[in-house]
């Protein structure tokens, strides 16, 4: 090897150092972190949750009672003209009448069919739903975090391999340009060295784009500056021990779609047994404290004060409504029926989800073991292509077939890992399992 490729291959791995020193290495584990806190999903679904659960109260159901405060003061200025029976007559002008009245008032409904109870079962119901669909949110920001992380790393390893490669060209160029310098080689030989250099760089710089713009993309899943860089881990790491019995069971039991639809149904026979309760009467107490005092300048009495406490109760019930309550009530026995049919059809759905992606996943798992023994075995071929070229005992095709076969074996290798992750990523979130 020249002193120049040296020196080259030298600036590279001090570069290479450098930037690994100066940009932030983040984990899987950091990035999930930071999006729980940052993601405006996340963010989104935790303020419909709160208000879920300020809605969840007694007054608002409709079981506490209603007291209210009023206060009326009313005045005017008259010309009155009054005949007695005495037959004599009074006139009078800008006359002045005033009233106050002030008090309270209290209205508590104490039967209504039991409708307020299931309103305020319906609800909570209402609440658990938006966790279940705050438990969705976050399931599905943070297996597009770890999808976009390991998709990184895959694309952090191939620009390891092309990096190697890029090596390999340039010094597969200067060889033959040293060969052809001592007459030892043709000028075909270096033009076509350079030709697949300029298209391994070309190949590099694709990668280097792509590299960039995920990064972008997964900043912008954390909901952060997306000119921050960083770099993440050198290998993925797969979970090969999922059990198909174990995830059907977590489906079942913990996926978040599942229990919002069994949620559903649950608020269905809530509005259902809502919509019978207007069979029963509603009756009502009411109660109250009152002041009033009134003045008039004209009249038997010139002024008048009174308080006291009032109550009394009442009862509404429909006799005749056009016959809406029984058509309200099939409309609701339909929805229920709607409610039902959607966890069947969401279970099955799931059920299938679930065993087609994990038999992608056992195949992954294969591939991955496979394409691991196919980089060893074109690694070493290349080793002994590189020698036997140096030494000028094998043609240039067969030092490019080499060089080819190990590129595409790391991006086999890379790609079958990336792969067999996001298999097993899919499989935890259907699950409910995903660790964050």
């Amino acid at each position: 090897m020249g002193i120049k490729m040296r020196l080259r291959i030298l600036i590279f791995i001090m570069g290479s150092v450098f930037c690994a020193e100066a940009q932030e290495v983040l984990t899987v584990q950091e990035a999930v972190k930071i999006a729980l806190d940052n993601n405006y999903q996340i963010k989104t679904a935790q303020n419909e949750l709160k208000i879920d659960e300020l809605g969840a109260t007694l007054g608002q159901a409709g079981i506490l009672p209603t007291l209210d405060a009023n206060l009326s003061d009313n005045n005017s200025i008259q010309n009155l003209s009054q005949l007695r029976n005495d037959g004599t007559l009074q006139e009078r002008d800008n006359v002045k009448n005033s009233s106050l009245n002030y008090g309270v008032a209290l209205e508590w409904t104490v039967f209504d069919g039991l409708r307020m109870f299931a309103n305020f079962e319906q609800l909570k119901e209402t609440k658990k739903l938006g966790e279940a669909e705050l438990k969705q949110a976050i399931l599905t920001t943070v297996g597009e975090v770890m999808i976009t992380y390991y998709d990184l790393v895959q694309q952090q390893q191939q620009l390891s391999a092309l990096d190697s490669t890029l090596i390999i060209s340039e010094q597969r160029v200067e060889l033959a340009q040293n060969r052809f310098t001592i007459g030892k080689a043709s000028k075909l030989e270096v033009l076509n060295a350079q030709v697949d250099l300029n298209t391994d760089q070309t190949l590099m710089q694709r990668q280097q784009e792509l590299y960039k713009n995920t990064k972008i993309q997964l900043n912008e899943q954390l909901a952060r500056d997306l000119k921050i860089d960083f770099k993440v881990v050198p290998e993925i790491f797969v979970d090969q021990k999922l059990a198909l019995d174990e995830l059907e069971t977590k489906v079942a039991s913990e996926n978040p779609q599942l229990q919002a639809e069994k949620i559903n149904k649950r608020i269905s026979e809530l509005e259902l047994k809502q919509i019978k309760a207007a069979r029963y009467p509603s009756i009502f107490v009411t109660s109250g404290y009152n002041i009033g005092s009134s003045k008039s300048e004209l009249g038997f009495a010139i002024s008048s004060e009174s308080r006291g406490f009032n109550y009394g109760f009442g009862a509404t019930l429909n006799l005749f409504d056009g016959f809406n309550q029984n058509r309200n009530e099939k409309i609701g026995k339909v929805a229920l029926e709607n409610a039902e049919i959607a966890i069947a059809q969401q279970e099955q759905a799931l059920s299938s989800l679930v065993n087609t992606t994990y038999q992608t996943y056992l195949t992954n798992i294969s591939l991955m073991e496979l394409e691991e023994r196919n980089e060893a075995i074109a690694k070493e071929n290349l080793d002994i292509t590189v020698e036997k070229y140096r030494i000028g005992i094998i043609p240039t095709i067969e030092f490019r077939t080499a060089q080819l076969n190990y590129i595409n074996a790391s991006v086999r290798l890379s790609n079958a890992k990336f792969q067999a992750k996001l298999s097993e990523i899919v499989l935890k979130q259907l699950a409910g399992d995903l660790e964050i």
